[in-house]
């Protein structure tokens, strides 16, 4: 992980790409479960995350962690220099 994170970033996606790798899918409810935000706010950060790359959506709600987040956990990539995918 690097020290620097992004404008764009949250302080609960960290915990919410760590939670998206322990587990197959997730969905934004369960993912509120774990962590302090309400699931609606949750819901918001994995659309934000799949937007950045960091995240896949597998169908309505259901999301996982893609390679791109994987390698930002293990601190190879900077999330600065990730751009939007406004498809």
């Amino acid at each position: 992980m690097t020290d620097d994170s992004a404008d764009w970033m949250d302080p609960v996606d960290e915990e919410l790409l760590r939670l998206l790798r322990d587990e197959d899918v997730f969905m934004p409810d369960q993912l509120a479960e774990e962590v302090e935000p309400r699931a609606p706010h949750v819901a918001y950060r994995c659309r934000e995350l799949t937007k950045y790359g960091l995240a896949t959506k597998h169908a309505m709600g259901m999301y996982d962690i893609s390679d791109l987040g994987e390698r930002y956990l293990a601190g190879e990539v900077d999330p600065s220099e990730l751009e939007p995918d406004d498809a």
